[in-house]
């Protein structure tokens, strides 16, 4: 049986940790634009910029992206030891869980608008929001598997 959480722990701090990474700083060629925290130029985030607008707080965008940002790697390399992985779930199910107030509020919404553009009228459909809950509900339930040490 620890063996079996050892295994679903690390596939779930992988997985984690693939998303923030995703998120935070794209690795992957040709990002979408105004969706990569540290290489958004600013005020091209399209996220912050959102939140910025709506709320009229500008340290929203770039500050508060930059902020996030750093956290979320903070969070990847706890994730990625398994003595501190524990530490990086909270940290993870932090971020996440201010994610989802944000997508709750009426600065963001569940609904994202694809474009910065305000005649655009196109939204992601509530993916971002949907991604927010599973990774949420990934580091709540990564608290759960992740095995402690064994007391003699």
């Amino acid at each position: 049986m620890r063996i079996f959480r050892h295994l679903v722990s690390w596939i779930i701090a992988l997985g984690l940790i693939a998303l923030f990474v995703q998120a935070t700083i794209h690795p992957l060629s040709a990002p979408p634009p105004g969706s990569v925290k540290f290489f958004d130029l600013p005020g091209e985030n399209i996220v912050f910029q959102t939140i910025a607008d709506r709320s009229g707080i500008t340290l929203f965008e770039p500050a508060g992206r930059f902020l996030v940002g750093v956290i979320e790697i903070i969070a990847c390399l706890f994730l990625l030891l398994p003595f501190t992985r524990r530490f990086g779930a909270v940290l993870a199910a932090l971020v996440t869980g201010a994610a989802l107030g944000f997508h709750l509020s009426p600065w963001l919404g569940r609904e994202i608008p694809v474009s910065l553009d305000p005649a655009s009228t196109q939204t992601d459909g509530g993916m971002l929001f949907m991604l927010a809950i599973v990774m949420f509900a990934g580091s709540l339930l990564l608290l759960v598997v992740h095995p402690g040490k064994i007391r003699d």
